[in-house]
């Protein structure tokens, strides 16, 4: 990894370490929502600009569907109402009995989130700076970029309505 590359790994390797442990400590508080929603921009512009150094795209799968059901059902506990919201192609106006036919879930973006990044600091010193690099570029395109902004997108709308406190 060329030196410029290093120092913008370096830079999303902290804003990955500080996304996680905002996740790993969920505040009884609502504060930390205005945290998140300040954290996901830094984390998009800094993973949109990290080149693939390439790799070999064959890191060991981690079978972790029990811990991301735990902390999807902790993240929609502790967000309650805040958690739902329609995505851009859904039509309210197709639903009959109100808001309980929402297709995104903010508690569904921060748990993918977390899991992707957290592989990857985990796998950091084992696998290095290349290959988790490739993990996340290679994640981003193909999963996780979505959820990313649409959490994104949530906040902001959530922050415009006074609601992330």
């Amino acid at each position: 990894m060329r030196e410029r590359d290093s120092v913008q790994f370096n830079e999303l390797v902290e804003t990955a370490c500080n996304f996680c442990g905002l996740i790993d400590g969920i505040p009884g508080g609502c504060s930390w929502l205005e945290q998140l929603s300040r954290i996901l921009p830094r984390l998009h512009a800094e993973v949109v600009v990290l080149p693939d150094p390439g790799g070999s795209a064959f890191l060991p799968e981690q079978s972790d569907f029990d811990d991301r059901f735990d902390l999807f059902s902790e993240l929609r506990t502790r967000l309650g109402e805040r958690d739902m919201y329609w995505l851009e192609y859904d039509n309210p106006d197709d639903v009959v009995s109100g808001d309980e036919h929402r297709t995104g879930s903010l508690a569904d973006d921060l748990t993918d989130i977390y899991f992707e990044l957290k592989r990857g600091l985990e796998l950091l010193e084992a696998a290095g700076p290349d290959e988790v690099a490739h993990l996340w570029e290679m994640g981003f395109r193909e999963h996780w970029g979505q959820h990313l902004v649409d959490a994104e997108r949530h906040l902001y709308a959530l922050k415009v309505n006074d609601q992330l406190m």
